[in-house]
């Protein structure tokens, strides 16, 4: 018996491989000023990170909720590089948030009844909206914020999420183009 064949076929065998699946998180210039970033549905709301440097100092854009898969990021400076992460984030929603408005802002409280969460997250569903949106994001072991009211948002209804982040993403860039 012969190894020789055996061998080929396992170098043959090595040779083949199945493509590679789509990335899961990519950007996209759809002008030379604008960039449109998109991502799975996971069920899970995503915070959107930038930085102009791979190594950061990274800043949030914007947190979205579930079965968002897209963000537009509009008019940036043309001719200069932008690198992009999103995380994906889950956590429970509170029974027991309490408000009390005053004038123009309302002030929210809650017990922190766990140990490991990342933040708090508050969402907002604003009359006639069918979902809530995050709207502000603490600390962990907050216990406490306050928003001002904004034209349109009396009578909202609020939820809180214990937040709990997910892994970050590989991260993607784009450099933006000549304005036109």
């Amino acid at each position: 018996m012969s190894v020789k064949p055996l061998f080929c076929v396992a170098l043959l065998a090595a040779g083949c491989s199945t493509p590679a699946p789509p990335p899961s998180f990519t950007a996209s210039l759809t002008s030379p000023t604008d960039v449109v970033l998109t991502w799975p549905d996971d069920g899970a709301g995503h915070r959107v990170e930038y930085a102009n440097d791979p190594a950061g100092p990274w800043t949030t854009l914007r947190f979205l909720p579930a079965h968002t898969t897209s963000y537009h990021h509009p008019d940036l400076i043309p001719e200069t590089p932008f690198y992009y992460r999103e995380q994906p984030f889950t956590g429970p929603v509170s029974t027991e948030l309490h408000e009390v408005a005053s004038g123009d802002t309302v002030t929210f409280t809650w017990a922190d009844r766990t140990s490991d969460e990342a933040g708090f997250l508050l969402e907002i569903r604003r009359p006639g909206a069918p979902d809530f949106d995050p709207v502000e994001v603490t600390d962990p072991d907050a216990t406490t914020c306050a928003l001002s009211v904004l034209p349109g948002e009396e009578g909202s209804a609020y939820r809180l999420r214990t937040l709990h982040y997910g892994p970050l993403s590989p991260v993607v860039h784009q450099t933006t183009g000549k304005e036109r």
